[in-house]
């Protein structure tokens, strides 16, 4: 059974650093593309950041870039995301997603070409 669990969410400072983990298990991450993605009410799911896990390629969006980071652990078939100077716009349900690896990995931010998704971690950036 694939799947996804997010962990590492919580409260943090505008300028602080809050690192997301997620944990893959009922398939190795290898030919995957991971995706973390963030939600407020009301808006639509938004795509931050993805990697290809099998040569660890990676894109951004633009709100995020230079602030955030992601990354892989293939020996604990895991994924990261590394939040630097965090921004109150910040604070959103994170959720991380996978799907069968695809290109260009630029479409990679948009939501609707995954269809395995965590249950979400709440971000919340606030003093």
């Amino acid at each position: 059974q694939v799947q996804l669990v997010e962990s590492g969410g919580g409260l943090v400072q505008p300028g602080g650093s809050l690192r997301l983990s997620c944990a893959a298990s009922g398939f190795t991450l290898d030919g995957y593309i991971i995706g973390w993605f963030r939600q407020v009410p009301g808006k639509e799911r938004e795509g931050v950041a993805c990697i290809s896990s099998s040569d660890g390629s990676t894109y951004y969006a633009d709100s995020v870039k230079g602030r955030f980071t992601i990354s892989r652990d293939s020996a604990k078939n895991t994924v990261y995301l590394q939040m630097n100077s965090q921004k109150p716009e910040d604070t959103a349900v994170y959720y991380c997603a996978a799907v069968r690896f695809f290109t260009p990995l630029r479409l990679c931010v948009h939501p609707s070409f995954y269809n395995n998704w965590g249950q979400g971690t709440q971000v919340t950036v606030s003093s």
